[in-house]
């Protein structure tokens, strides 16, 4: 649907409604006025189902077919794991786990190898992902940038961009073209996955990414206007936001193209507070001018477009900030997410995205320079696609949000006093100091909802008023962490007057009702329900005790393990199973809504999938341990299958089938050494007869750059000869340059950048950037000059060969061009001389068809396809590690190995390695051709690296090659190269191998 400029005017008036956009036929929808949507349960899980949706918000939430839904989003980067098989996977695991939603930044550069090329194939097949988030049951928040910073190279923006004219991120015509063309590309996929027409489940979309140095600039107001309008040309009719870099109220309905984005138009902010800081009060209920939510945009939901799921780490030790994502997620561990995410929804923030929920690998050359290739970000699904405890608060939050819509839809209560209490002695110990406690309503149901965080490191019991509950509550909170508290609400048919443990999901399966609460291992739980008369109580499992008075019920247990409590009778016809669960047990159990009604099971690591079929019901999973499996399921069925398999199964006294057998773990993975390693050395390139004859000459006298060309030398930067990823080498010749005592080599590169040069095939010695410290490890372009001194022989010609390892280019965050900033060699001067000199240069000579633009470098090997299967090495030197060559250059190593891991199992393998941190080399990383990172073994932190199924072979054979970058000042290495597992499970999803192409299919020949 493409919206006309008339329509936008239509529009104008309705800045204080919910407009929703949405219908095949002709746009349009329901419009609601603030706060009066319809009340219902939230919106089941979505999918393609070809219906027409609408879309609409209000202030207080999203508004989905007229039902109010928290979105509860996670960050997912597709280009951050080259396997499309493991994107189901991930995207599994975090629907499991009570995300509805995922978030995803589509990358310009992973998918434009060079100006009106698009490659949407293979590991970059946007389409086929989000085909994959509808099938898994995902909304889905699409931010396609233009810009989209995260941490990768250029933010974003393709190396080809960095030698365009005009300036990036303003309403300059050339840079609006090239835009324009990306995004038609995206949005031609885009419109395809839309939840308004029922194609997709794409329910917003973002222009832009913090975007905050043009706000008051006509520049910038009349791009973000052009954003908007083109999008919406685009057929784009879901709601739009711009994502601001922090809470300032830039970009908020009205501040551009004043009138015509109002009405379908969001205003979102990130933010990523300190975790050693208090959680701040933003969003909906923050205050401060006209900074964030309700403040800033009245009539729409309180949108966090990113909020901190970990942080990322940069190159260097522990003294230069890079500790490692251990450290990362240490200190945004699960207590954080309680304390912050809960303070953020007791904020009014309803539609609510971790950044980031799965990081990956920033692989190949997509790394920013202030990042190392492990993009883990301490997240709550690390790159191995393993469960860590982060998961577990995500769990129990999204599946309440699905079960308890009240949540949707909150207002500030009266304020409560919270009385402290004396554990120990159970006294009053006045003022509850350290307990920050929010108190929420919901206005059509009185559902009443508390916060309470503690800021203090020590545990804190305090008295809390809770609605219904007559004398005020003794509730426990851990140091550091924080509480959710209901009151007054309704489960299903069962109305709950409050409860100490949190709620997290209710459902009705076979004849009987469950109600799960939850809370920390040992906690004394008290949770009362109103009944008209007394009920029969039998308790199942748990120490726990009850009573009946005046028409409530108080069940009192203390949280160990699974307590199962049966309420029958008591004025109801149906059964209540009250299950009082752990953090441990709670993130073992999981509900699946199927067409025929939903099902809760509990025991395996994982619930994939679960579906109904005549009186079984078929499950697919994942198991670590030997586990018991345990289904609530509709009535009539009798069977339980997993994994394909049938189980003999049996009724038990809480109304599950229970199997007979328990479900095996996951058996050992058996790894190979690896051994039979091959090597060559390489750069010939330094030699003196080296013939360069087909190399690019260096003539070029003016340049796009932010970099000034130095008066009186040629272009020498890398980009403006169209390589712009990896190594790039010169070659300067000259006759004469008698009474030279040194060459001054200027470069720019990124953190770990570094120049070596060879004079006449001779090593002068290798310049490094340092490593930096915490303070400017945001630094952008490194400049330095590498000085060496030098000895010309008359009589000539002579050859000076530079190699340079640029890392990648800035980013653009102040939206000042800084991507454009050189890459190479600047300038050539020498002391003592002022030879002639004439330059020719080379880098990488092409995408790699199949593993795009970012695969590949410039060093000899890769030009001549050393990293690919196939490639034959048989005339290589046998060799063993460790090495302890000393060489300035590069060599290489190859070796195969087998795997055979079970096709039951899922695996997640890795490549170690291990040395002498002293010694000064580095290692880029081909599995099958794919490159799967940089190693710096004397800066770190980095030492394990992901190999993703898929592009590996987890059955069958693997090529691996290691090209090795040494200064020649220590032993290079590397030492040990070991495979290692880092998470295995029985169970997965199918893998199909990753294509990868061998020497045969390789472009171009030697050079």
């Amino acid at each position: 649907m493409v919206l006309s400029r008339r329509t936008f005017s239509a529009i104008a008036g309705t800045s204080a409604l919910g407009l929703s956009l949405g219908g095949s036929g002709g746009g349009g929808g329901a419009v609601y006025a603030a706060g009066t949507a319809p009340t219902g349960p939230a919106p089941g899980p979505p999918a393609a189902d070809g219906r027409t949706h609408t879309i609409g918000f209000d202030q207080y939430s999203l508004l989905v077919d007229g039902r109010r839904l928290v979105l509860w989003s996670g960050e997912v980067h597709p280009f951050r794991l080259p396997s499309p098989s493991l994107w189901r996977d991930v995207l599994q695991k975090l629907r499991a786990h009570g995300y509805n939603a995922i978030s995803i930044y589509v990358s310009w550069n992973f998918h434009s190898p060079a100006p009106g090329a698009y490659d949407f194939t293979g590991v970059r097949d946007l389409d086929l992902f989000l085909r994959t988030a509808a099938e898994t049951g995902l909304y889905v928040i699409l931010r396609p940038g233009p810009y989209i910073n995260a941490e990768i190279d250029a933010g974003g923006f393709p190396g080809w961009l960095t030698v365009t004219k005009g300036t990036a991120r303003t309403a300059d015509p050339t840079y609006l073209k090239y835009a324009d063309e990306w995004l038609t590309e995206v949005d031609r996929i885009a419109t395809r996955h839309l939840y308004t027409h029922g194609d997709g489940t794409i329910v917003l979309y973002q222009l832009e990414n913090e975007y905050a140095d043009h706000v008051t600039s006509p520049a910038g107001r009349d791009y973000m206007a052009h954003l908007y309008a083109k999008v919406r040309a685009d057929g784009i009719d879901v709601p739009l936001f711009h994502n601001d870099k922090g809470r300032n109220g830039y970009w908020a309905p009205g501040t551009f193209d004043t009138g015509r984005e109002k009405g379908g138009y969001l205003y979102g902010f990130d933010g990523y507070p300190s975790p050693s800081a208090p959680p701040p009060d933003w969003g909906y209920f923050g205050v401060g001018g006209t900074k964030g939510g309700s403040t800033a945009s009245p009539g729409t939901p309180g949108l966090l477009a990113e909020f901190g799921g970990g942080w990322f780490d940069p190159w260097g030790g522990a003294e230069f900030g890079g500790k490692g994502y251990t450290e990362s997620a240490r200190t945004r561990d699960a207590a954080y997410e309680r304390r912050f995410y809960l303070t953020n929804l007791a904020n009014g923030i309803k539609i609510h995205n971790v950044y980031m929920t799965f990081g990956g690998t920033s692989w190949g050359w997509l790394p920013a320079p202030v990042v190392y290739t492990s993009y883990d970000y301490g997240a709550a699904l690390d790159e191995a696609r393993q469960p860590t405890p982060k998961l577990v608060p995500m769990h129990q939050l999204g599946q309440l949000l699905h079960c308890l819509p009240d949540l949707a839809k909150l207002d500030r209560a009266e304020d409560i006093t919270v009385g402290g209490v004396d554990s120990e002695a159970g006294e009053e110990a006045g003022g509850g100091a350290g307990i920050k406690a929010y108190h929420l309503v919901n206005p059509d149901t009185k559902a009443h909802f508390y916060v309470l965080r503690n800021d203090t490191p020590d545990e804190i019991t305090a008295s809390v008023p809770l609605a219904g509950a007559g004398e005020p509550v003794p509730v426990s909170v851990p140091g550091l962490d924080a509480r959710l508290l209901a009151a007054g609400f309704t489960f299903g048919r069962r109305t709950v007057r409050y409860s100490t443990a949190q709620p997290m999901l209710w459902l009705t399966a076979g004849r009987r009702d469950i109600a799960v609460f939850t809370g920390r291992p040992g906690d004394p739980t008290e949770t009362v329900l109103e009944y008209a008369s007394e009920p029969v109580v039998t308790v199942l499992d748990g120490d726990v005790e009850y009573d009946y008075d005046d028409g409530v019920l108080r069940v009192a247990a203390e949280l160990d393990g699974l307590v199962r409590v049966l309420v029958e009778g008591g004025g109801t016809s149906t059964p209540l199973l009250l299950l009082l669960a752990d953090d441990e047990e709670s993130a073992r159990l999981w509900r699946d809504d199927t067409p025929s009604g939903p099902v809760l099971v509990h025991g395996p690591a994982l619930l994939r999938t679960a579906a109904l079929r005549g009186s079984a019901v078929h499950l697919t999973g994942d198991t670590v341990e030997d586990t018991d499996l345990e289904v609530w399921a509709p009535r009539g069925v009798r069977d339980v299958v997993w994994n394909h398999g049938t189980s003999r199964c049996r009724s038990t006294t809480s109304g599950s089938l229970r199997t007979e057998q328990r479900l095996p773990g996951v058996g050992p993975v058996a790894l190979p050494a690896l051994t039979h390693w091959r090597h060559r050395l390489e750069n010939p390139e330094s030699e003196p007869g080296f013939d360069d004859s087909s190399w690019p000459a260096a003539e070029k006298t003016a340049s796009h750059s932010t970099t000034p060309v130095p008066a009186g030398q040629p272009v020498l930067f890398s980009d403006d000869y169209g390589f712009h990823y990896g190594d790039v080498w010169y070659r300067g010749r000259f006759e004469e340059a008698a009474g030279a005592t040194a060459v001054s080599l200027a470069y720019v590169a990124g953190t770990q950048g570094l120049l070596m040069a060879w004079l006449d095939g001779r090593p002068l010695g290798t310049h490094r950037m340092p490593v930096p410290d915490t303070k400017t490890v945001r630094q952008g372009t490194w400049t330095a000059t590498a000085t060496f001194p030098v000895e010309v022989r008359a009589p000539g010609p002579h050859v000076l060969s530079v190699l340079v390892r640029r890392m990648q280019h800035d980013q653009d965050g102040k939206a000042n061009d800084t991507h454009k900033a050189a890459r190479g060699l600047t300038a050539v001067t020498f002391n003592g001389a002022s030879p002639d000199l004439s330059w020719r240069l080379q880098g990488e000579t092409g995408a790699d068809p199949v593993r795009g633009p970012l695969n590949n470098g410039g060093l000899y090997g890769e030009r001549n396809g050393w990293h690919l299967p196939g490639f034959t090495d048989r005339d290589w030197d046998l060799v063993d590690f460790p090495r302890a060559d000393r060489r300035q250059g590069v060599s290489w190593y190859r070796t195969g190995f087998r795997l055979d891991v079970d096709p039951g199992v899922d695996a997640s393998i890795g490549l170690a390695f291990a040395d002498d941190p002293a010694r000064a080399y580095r290692v880029q990383i081909f599995l099958n051709g794919w490159n799967m990172g940089q190693y710096i073994n004397d800066v770190g932190p980095q030492h394990t690296f992901v190999l993703p199924n898929g592009v590996l072979r987890t059955r069958g054979a693997n090529t691996l090659a290691l090209a090795v970058l040494s200064d020649g000042t220590t032993p290079s290495g590397p030492g040990e190269v070991t495979l290692t597992l880092l998470g295995s499970a029985a169970g997965g999803v199918a893998v199909t191998p990753v294509d990868s192409p061998g020497r045969a299919s390789k472009r171009g020949g030697a050079s």
